[in-house]
């Protein structure tokens, strides 16, 4: 059974403005769409990858990942109104590849690692589904009007992220099953179907480009990048 990527790259993006969706923004030159599929295809444990896109970025993905020869790269396919729509649409492409594991990535996610995509991948091999995450460690408060009222327990609670990786049948069912209306994530879908998720450690490089700031943050994880590599050799 091959293990599989869906990239979501559908969305409009505008909460950080402009006409470009975020994940089509270069970030030091490249886009972030152009890194999350990158840092997948450099793994040899991955089988395929499929990216879902709106409608009328056809030619801003092409750009995107112009240049990339690799068999394993299957033609994008067209997302739907809603993040849940198109994860659904993306899923039922890979139907008749042979798919066991499917990992879903959010394309703002441009600095996923090697090691959180294995942690995701053989944490599938005990359980039907688990996703990187990390753990909650500042105060937390609920509020009225941005007046502190009560503090609220950090205790078990957990920032996700992507890639949430699952056993492919049960997820596209649960997702054809879903209404594909709101829901937080696809472990919420996962779990609304009664599947049983794991938790796996991310990491604080894979934060999602939402705003203007995360744009500069992931300038700066560049230079940092650049640093540490410098140093390795």
């Amino acid at each position: 059974m091959l293990n599989s990527v869906l990239v979501v790259a559908a969305g409009r993006g505008h909460r950080l403005g402009g006409e470009t969706p975020k994940q089509f923004i270069p970030v030091g030159g490249v886009s972030s769409l152009r890194r999350a599929v990158d840092a997948f295809l450099a793994l040899e444990d991955i089988n395929l990858l499929r990216v879902v896109i709106h409608p009328d970025d056809e030619m801003l993905c092409r750009h995107a990942l112009s240049g990339i020869d690799d068999a394993r790269l299957l033609a994008p396919v067209h997302g739907g109104s809603t993040r849940a729509q198109s994860v659904r649409l993306g899923l039922e492409s890979f139907a008749q590849t042979g798919t066991g594991k499917i990992l879903i990535h959010d394309a703002a996610r441009p600095f996923v690692s090697a090691q959180v995509i294995k942690a995701v991948v053989t944490a599938l091999d005990d359980v039907e589904g688990a996703f990187a995450a990390l753990p909650v460690v500042d105060a937390l408060w609920s509020s009225n009007a941005n007046q502190a009222i009560v503090p609220v327990s950090r205790e078990g609670l957990w920032r996700a992220q992507t890639p949430q990786g699952f056993h492919f049948a049960p997820i596209l069912a649960a997702h054809r099953a879903h209404d594909d209306g709101a829901a937080h994530d696809d472990v919420a879908v996962a779990r609304m179907a009664g599947m049983q998720v794991r938790v796996v450690e991310g990491s604080e490089a894979n934060f999602k480009i939402t705003t203007a700031a995360d744009l500069e943050r992931a300038e700066a994880e560049l230079q940092r990048l650049g640093n540490t590599a410098g140093q390795a050799e």
